[in-house]
């Protein structure tokens, strides 16, 4: 049976992922989102207005039609735990799905998880309980629409042992960055690099180089094999992309599975948003008339849980005091009161007093933004409360003096205790209408209240 065929015959597909359990790694921090995660994991933060990062895995299994799926935690868990429990507890082990929470627990250590295979070989038992044919690995922290189905079927036409998905990026993109592989005519990986200084470029483009996703498929004995092997190694990182695969690429079949767009053959839409500014940046790509993230398709929906909220209110319609927001997303609970919004994404429960700007900024939940208060190129972490009169992003080393994180494009970081001790500011009685132009980042990829303030 051909490539094509298996990859247009769903109820082969679907004979497929019910024999595939997929297993989620959500305990990293995320050190390169600063004090965006000193408080949850990566996995947990909030993105694209209403959803937090680890949606898009979960929602990716759920619309591939694989729906038994762990979530491995560690790093400060309460936040993802609690998201888990309350969007994803809903699945019927009876009916054969769950979304299960794997917690570091020592089952078979006096360690916590010490790198990405030690995660899985310490919920060996509870995995092998399941008795899965095919096991998929998952990267928590990452935003992508993708259909695994495709890359499993693939992967048993193959005869592959393991399976890496993989896609094309620039080399200097990939530096670093990625753990970076060479294949051969037939797709089989011949050497796997763990974030090379000088990644190989692929032969007919020395521009690109094949770059890991840290998503895998592995035939379940297999990978119960190697992590037995690997724990025994005192000395491996017991890390998949650092041990795990350049262990096996000699003596088994390692198959390298290419993401691409399935009309086109081009790169599809994918972001590790492990930076400030690449987080900042993908949630601005969401504002554009046609983003490449489609969250809006209903073939493919994103689930996530939120609370019920009433709809965005915009409030004051005069010339000098007017509820307005523009090339914006605005979710539920929001109030705009007399601010004026641009560019800019709110989460729920935002609340944006009279005479505030906001422009090109994203706003996390539950902030207040109170009177006078003009932000720009911004990131406002949850539960901020933005005293009267106060500018963030206009003056980059008053900023800094302020204790903000200023990245070094002008983007600002802003959380709770960075507002601890900043007083409500002076300001000039300005209007709205008459603020200055808001100068743009350079681009490196792309508790409400009753009443009216």
């Amino acid at each position: 049976m051909g490539c094509t065929v298996l990859k247009t015959n769903s109820r082969y597909i679907s004979r497929l992922t019910k024999d595939t359990a997929a297993i989620v790694l959500a305990g990293g921090r995320g050190s390169r989102l600063k004090e965006l995660t000193d408080k949850r994991a990566k996995p947990a933060v909030h993105f694209g207005g209403k959803f937090r990062i680890i949606d898009f895995p979960l929602s990716n299994c759920i619309n591939s039609g694989i729906r038994q799926i762990g979530v491995v935690t560690q790093y400060k868990a309460h936040s993802l735990i609690r998201h888990l429990v309350r969007g994803w507890g809903h699945f019927k082990k009876e009916l054969g799905e769950y979304v299960e929470i794997l917690p570091a627990s020592q089952q078979c250590s006096d360690s916590w998880y010490q790198g990405t295979a030690d995660s899985l070989f310490q919920n060996l038992d509870i995995i092998r309980a399941e008795n899965p044919k095919y096991i998929l690995v998952l990267a928590g922290d990452q935003v992508y629409k993708m259909d695994y189905g495709v890359m499993l079927a693939e992967h048993v036409e193959k005869g592959a042992d393991m399976t890496v998905a993989c896609i094309e990026v620039p080399v200097e993109e990939a530096a670093n960055a990625f753990g970076v592989m060479q294949i051969d005519d037939n797709g089989r990986v011949v050497q796997f690099t763990e974030k090379p200084t000088h990644p190989v470029p692929l032969k007919d483009d020395p521009y690109t180089t094949l770059a890991s996703m840290g998503l895998y498929i592995f035939n379940a004995e297999f990978l119960y094999e190697q992590l037995n092997q690997d724990a025994s190694n005192s000395q491996s990182q017991h890390d998949f992309g650092n041990n795990i695969i350049p262990s096996i690429i000699d003596n088994h079949h390692i198959h390298a599975y290419r993401f691409r767009e399935d009309d086109n053959h081009s790169r599809p839409y994918w972001r590790d948003v492990g930076t400030l500014d690449a987080f900042w940046q993908a949630n601005m790509e969401l504002l554009l008339p046609e983003p490449a993230l489609n969250i809006y398709d209903e073939d493919w929906p994103i689930w996530t849980y939120q609370q019920q909220q009433p709809p965005a209110k915009f409030v004051f319609n005069n010339e000098t005091r007017r509820g307005f927001a523009a090339d914006s997303m605005v979710s539920g609970g929001c109030i705009i009161s007399g601010g004026r919004v641009e560019n800019s994404i709110l989460f729920s429960d935002v609340r944006i007093n009279s005479y505030s700007m906001v422009n090109r900024s994203v706003v996390l939940p539950n902030v207040v933004i109170n009177r006078h208060a003009r932000i720009q190129n911004a990131i406002i972490d949850s539960a901020c409360h933005i005293p009267e009169g106060l500018e963030i992003g206009f003056d980059l080393q008053q900023d800094k003096a302020r204790g903000f994180r200023v990245c070094d494009s002008g983007l600002v970081l802003v959380t709770h205790d960075m507002l601890k001790n900043i007083k409500p500011a002076k300001f000039h009685q300005h209007t709205i209408a008459t603020s200055a132009p808001i100068p743009k980042l350079p681009h490196k990829v792309f508790t409400t209240h009753l009443h009216f303030n």
